[in-house]
């Protein structure tokens, strides 16, 4: 293995084993600290609030060390909850408030449903601030509903309710009034009893239903006398008092309201008495609560630091992928690049092995063209003339030729004709005696008639001669177009020129047909232009094809000019 290779597995190693011996003292923290804060919470339950703050404290410490967001929301409510229960309802907001933001890091929706609902409280019935207040148990409501629980769902329209009721906002709290009245006897509890029906009367007092009103008010006093929540039962006397003096019987409202002014001295009493008793802990709580932050403060900046050093790390990471993945693709790209030019190479060869073939088959047809034709002339030809001119002698020395002698010599002189004329169609005789440019002007008179006219121009001496193997080539490329002509552009008038121009000859070709779509020319097979094209590659010449539907075709062909070689004579030496 070499050294590099070994050398990050080692430390990968190192670093799993760190991380693991790590994450178990991490674990052992987290039971710790889940242990004390549930023993907080009994402690609570159970009105030991000074021991459940202490114990609250350590959970909280534990907590923090074990960066376990759950426990650490947990903890934090468990001492807001312990200052609420002690009527130190700063102390508790703030608290809340700090659990809830660790709390929103986490799934544990049971936690923030309560943490929500709590401060909700403290906004409605300590600050006053109503909005805020029903902002929160809104939330809560949110929270009771996603984690399917019944009776939070009533408890929390309770308070919602109460809310929007202490404000007289009576018409959009009464879709809760109306949920809790419904489903209150199969999922509410005994704690809520007292504070529906009071609830129920400050709705129907709202009305002016009177009957409906003192009844729901009665009930609550009289449930309410009969358990031990005294601030619900003087909220009940409360109202109570508010809807006797409304309807004139102010002897009785005075009554309630002397009721509710004991009870609400007591809860007074009771509250100042937890407040004397937790005086003496309000200084180690406020020390507490300076070391907690130090704590977080030490913590989130080597959360700071962690934080910058992943960022550093993924940084690294997303520069090494982007090289990876940027040598993946060059890689990528040159292979296909390779391949399309290998596959562009391919084409390439069997273009030319096409085109090859196609010129081999053309320069063979003429090769043999210019055998048969000068076979049949020197030949056949040759030969019917001699049985012609032996028949011709017989029948000139005989006084009365049969009439056999006679046709044999018609069909001879027949023959010999369409001979000579099939010679001239495989070889045209003006081409090999007279040179390119009397051959194809004779081409344009014999393709002329009264319907198709061709015009000859050339700028080039008519005795010019090239060399015999370039003249056939361009000869019947000439005749090719020239019968495109006359069997598709269904023209009139049509015209060849030719000229000389820096050593190529310049071949135009112009009729006011039809015409054709250019952009379809691959599919024009029937008209030869690619066979046309591809002899003239071979000579290294070029065509220019130029049509327009009813607009007639234009084809301009340049190709450079292969002169005869000159003969060399002989040279004799003397002696």
């Amino acid at each position: 293995m070499p050294l590099k290779h070994l050398f990050i597995a080692l430390f990968l190693g190192f670093n799993f084993f760190s991380f693991t011996i790590l994450a178990a003292k991490d674990k052992k923290v987290e039971n710790n600290a889940e242990a004390i804060i549930k023993e907080a919470i009994d402690l609570m339950r159970n009105g030991s609030y000074e021991k459940s703050l202490i114990r609250s404290r350590l959970g909280l410490k534990l907590a923090i060390c074990s960066k376990d967001n759950n426990l650490i929301a947990s903890a934090y409510n468990t001492i807001a909850a312990n200052f609420d229960q002690l009527s130190e309802y700063d102390k508790a907001f703030y608290y809340y408030h700090k659990g809830l933001t660790y709390a929103n890091k986490t799934n544990n929706d049971i936690l923030k449903n309560w943490i929500n609902n709590n401060l909700g409280n403290i906004y409605c019935f300590d600050k006053k601030q109503y909005e805020k207040g029903i902002y929160y148990y809104k939330k809560s409501l949110e929270y009771s509903i996603k984690i399917k629980d019944s009776s939070r769902i009533v408890f929390t329209k309770v308070n919602l309710t109460w809310a929007y009721f202490d404000i007289d906002k009576f018409e959009e709290g009464l879709p809760y009034l109306e949920y809790i009245n419904k489903y209150h006897k199969k999922h509410g509890d005994s704690t809520t009893v007292v504070v529906l029906n009071m609830l129920n009367g400050m709705y129907y007092n709202h009305k002016n239903d009177k009957p409906k009103a003192k009844y729901y008010f009665e009930n609550a006093i009289l449930l309410g006398n009969e358990g031990n929540e005294k601030s619900d039962l003087s909220y009940s006397y409360h109202e109570y008092s508010k809807f006797l003096g409304k309807n004139g019987d102010y002897q009785n409202a005075y009554k309630n309201l002397a009721i509710y002014n004991t009870l609400n001295e007591e809860l007074n009493s009771e509250e100042k008495k937890n407040k004397a008793n937790v005086a003496g802990i309000n200084l180690q709580i406020d020390e507490f609560k300076r070391e907690i932050d130090k704590i977080e403060n030490r913590l989130k900046s080597k959360e700071s630091i962690l934080l910058n050093e992943q960022s550093r790390n993924k940084k690294i990471f997303i520069v090494l992928l982007s090289m990876l993945l940027l040598l993946f693709f060059l890689f990528y790209f040159y292979s296909q690049n390779v391949k399309l030019k290998h596959k562009n190479k391919l084409k390439d060869l069997r273009s030319k092995v096409q085109e090859n073939t196609i010129n081999a088959t053309i320069n063979g047809q003429q090769l043999e063209r210019k055998k048969i034709a000068s076979f049949l002339h020197d030949n056949i030809s040759a030969l019917l003339s001699s049985a012609g001119m032996h028949l011709y002698a017989h029948i000139s020395q005989s006084e009365s030729p049969s009439q056999e002698i006679i046709k044999t010599k018609t069909i001879i002189e027949e023959a010999h004709d369409q001979v000579r004329n099939l010679s001239h169609e495989l070889m045209p005789s003006v081409l090999a005696r007279f040179g390119l440019f009397d051959a194809l002007e004779d081409l344009c008179e014999k393709n002329s008639n009264s319907i198709l006219n061709f015009k000859y121009s050339s700028c080039v001496e008519r005795k010019t001669r090239y060399d015999e193997d370039f003249e056939i080539k361009i000869y019947f490329i000439i005749m090719e177009l020239l019968n495109n002509i006359i069997k598709h552009s269904q023209a009139n008038q049509a015209k060849l020129s030719l000229k000389e121009d820096n050593g190529s000859l310049q071949i135009d070709i112009i009729d006011n047909g039809k015409g054709f779509d250019c952009k379809k020319f691959h599919i024009l097979e029937g008209f030869g232009l690619n066979q046309i094209r591809s002899r003239l590659t071979n000579l290294k010449g070029t065509m220019d094809i130029n049509s327009k539907i009813n607009l007639g075709t234009s084809i301009k062909i340049i190709v450079p000019i292969t002169y005869p070689k000159k003969a060399i004579n002989p040279v004799f030496l003397s002696q």
